[in-house]
Formats: structure tokens, C-alpha cells, sequence
């Protein structure tokens, strides 16, 4: 199959003298989304080649921790989705989901 479209997802990284991010933008024109702020990101591609998860990881310096667990509660609940979505391995997924309700629990973010 050849490909008949391109779509194009940005990010720029505006950083301070000690090259640490001051600020995280993203677009997506697609999506509808140009220069959208954030304080943290979370990439992760698949290098079919060499067999590994390549990752970036940033958060802006100002980036408030209660945010930051939040932020990461959410990431593992859409893993889990996206592992179901992607293995249909209902077993994993339950699991993964009971962590990710233990995580709330300790971090406190469920009322």
C-alpha cells in the first residue's frame, strides 16, 4: 500500500540558559491544534530494528508535582487501554488497571 497522506504532529521545546524546558508547545494541524501549551510530555516510538522503545520525557521547570502525579495516573490508565486495544489480552489489562487504581490510592488522587 502506498502512502496517500501525511500528517505531521510538532513540538518545540523552549528552553532557559541551562538548556532546562521553560516551555513545551505542541501542534497538530490535523487535529485542529497550533502552538497548544504544556507542561509535560511523554514520547515513545517502537525501533522495529533494534527491538526497543525509544523515549523523550519533559516537563517545564514550573510544572506543579500534584499536576505531575496526576499527569502520570492518567498516561498509565490510557497504557492500559491502549494495551487492551492493541493485544486484546482482557487478564494483562485487568491488572495493569488494579495498579493503576492502587497508584491513585497511594498517591491520593481518588476521593
Amino acid at each position: 500500500m502506498a502512502v496517500e497522506h501525511t500528517s505531521e504532529i510538532t513540538l518545540t521545546v523552549g528552553l532557559d540558559e541551562n538548556r532546562v524546558p521553560e516551555e513545551l508547545k505542541w501542534s497538530a494541524q490535523d487535529g485542529g491544534i497550533n502552538e497548544e501549551e504544556a507542561k509535560a510530555m511523554m514520547l515513545s516510538v517502537w525501533d522495529s530494528k533494534n527491538q526497543e522503545s525509544l523515549k523523550i520525557d519533559l516537563w517545564t521547570k514550573d510544572m506543579p508535582v500534584d499536576e505531575m502525579k496526576v499527569f502520570f495516573h492518567q498516561t498509565l490508565v490510557t497504557m492500559a487501554d491502549t494495551f487492551f486495544k492493541a493485544t486484546q489480552d482482557e487478564k494483562m489489562t485487568a491488572t495493569m488497571k488494579d495498579f493503576c487504581d492502587y497508584f491513585a490510592e497511594k498517591l491520593e488522587l481518588k476521593k
